[in-house]
């Protein structure tokens, strides 16, 4: 008799409240990177619109802009590793504020120029070292603190916020270039960096533990490791001990292609090789910024892919159908004039659709080679990603001053996208044992 009372004064006991599920603080530290990858893609954007307004206004050759556009994308690449180095000894906030800072300093500045080196000091270096301290590798980081699950997701999400600038940012600037000048869109720029350091200091964390959270999947509390001095020899020492395998090669040639294919060729020159068969430039950079609504949607979908198939043969289909794309370029480009044809929209969307999808696989490569280095050795990878964008930037201007069109440049570049699918299916997996925490 005891027992039933008993089960029936718990059966009418009311059940404890729970509090609905919240959102993981991660997803809000995903989302200001987010706007904040956004609005420094601003500088991002204009390199291929200020070749032909240089070239008329200054009588600047085509091959000495792009060298300005090649210091530039050089830099961007082979600052990445050391920022991320640099993040780990300062933290995100700091780093990226001031990152954001040069830029605009870089941006602002160019309206004053007159000559040559000074493009080459503001847009080349100062541009060059602020947008490296901000790339790829400070998407890599946030991921790699901030997630242990959904990690290929978030870096797809991540990747595409640079499209997502460039969507934004290059119908602007094109207009305020062919209604005033260029001048107005470098203050733009200046103006749309400085606009997101805000955002950045007061909103960006820079590790779970700040807030006494675990990483979004994480079973277990992990402790805000302590700053690591020494960035610069840091970077060294990881590349040193990175090169000494295989896979390092060919993740960086791979992604040497993958910059020569897209920032150095498409994003530098299509506009004015577009312009050259009498396309309007805006309409030339309105098909960019389509680019960057497909590429949006391909590097997030990649990112899904990624969590799910191996990255290697993702990389090669990738590179593969990047390289027809371009061997068929030239004729469509004959073929468009001043208007617009359907074949050129169907590149423009197939080619957005791989434009930066190589990033999550080539970024789950390096996660799984080298672990917590490999923040720090994707930062080096992208550094290949930016120098082979730095050599067909300078190229391709010379090739146009030389040959008088870009179809030689458009045919290489396929031929090297074939060369990476290769690259891509060599890479050997490695295979790794979980170790308890």
């Amino acid at each position: 008799m005891t027992q039933t009372t008993e089960a029936a004064t718990a059966v009418r006991q009311p059940k404890p409240f729970r509090s609905p599920r919240r959102i993981h603080r991660a997803w809000f530290v995903a989302a200001v990177t987010f706007v904040t990858i956004i609005g420094a893609a601003a500088f991002r954007s204009l390199p291929g619109l200020l070749i032909d307004p240089l070239h008329e206004g200054f009588g600047w050759s085509r091959g000495t802009i792009g060298a300005a556009v090649s210091v530039n994308l050089a830099l961007y690449g082979l600052t990445a590793p050391f920022a991320a180095a640099l993040m780990d000894r300062f933290g995100i906030r700091r780093v990226v504020a001031v990152a954001l800072t040069v830029i605009a300093l870089g941006s602002g500045l160019t309206v004053w120029m007159t000559a040559p080196w000074q493009l080459m000091l503001c847009w080349g270096v100062l541009v060059g070292l602020g947008s490296g301290s901000m790339a790829l590798a400070f998407a890599a980081t946030v991921t790699n603190r901030w997630f242990t699950e959904r990690r290929g997701l978030v870096s797809g999400i991540l990747t595409a916020a640079s499209a997502s600038g460039q969507l934004i940012f290059l119908p602007i600037l094109s207009w305020t270039i062919e209604t005033y000048s260029w001048r107005p869109a470098a203050v733009t720029v200046a103006l749309a960096a400085l606009a997101v350091v805000p955002f950045v200091w007061l909103l960006l964390r820079d590790h779970p533990a700040d807030v006494g959270l675990k990483p979004y999947g994480a079973r277990e509390f992990t402790p805000k490791p302590p700053p690591v001095t020494g960035a610069a020899r840091r970077a060294l020492t990881v590349l040193s001990s990175a090169v000494r395998i295989g896979p390092f090669w060919l993740l960086a040639g791979t992604f040497a292609i993958c910059g020569a294919s897209t920032n150095g060729l498409i994003q530098t020159h299509f506009v004015p090789a577009a312009h050259d068969h009498d396309m309007p430039v805006t309409a030339a950079a309105s098909l960019l910024a389509v680019v960057g609504v497909f590429d949006v949607a391909g590097t997030i979908a990649s990112g899904w892919f990624t969590d799910r198939f191996d990255a290697r043969r993702l990389l090669a289909v990738y590179y593969g159908l990047r390289g027809v794309s371009l061997l068929f370029l030239p004729m469509l480009l004959g073929q468009s004039g001043p208007s617009v044809h359907p074949p050129m929209v169907f590149f423009i969307v197939f080619y957005g659709l791989d434009w930066v999808a190589t990033v999550p696989p080539t970024l789950a490569l390096c996660r799984e080679q080298y672990g917590e280095d490999s923040a720090i050795v994707f930062g080096w990878v992208l550094a290949s990603h930016q120098i082979g964008a730095a050599l067909v930037a300078f190229l391709g201007g010379v090739a146009r001053d030389a040959f008088g069109s870009y179809d030689v440049v458009w045919y290489a570049s396929g031929t090297l996208c074939a060369a990476a699918t290769l690259m891509a299916l060599m890479i050997k997996r490695r295979r790794t044992t979980a170790v308890p925490a």
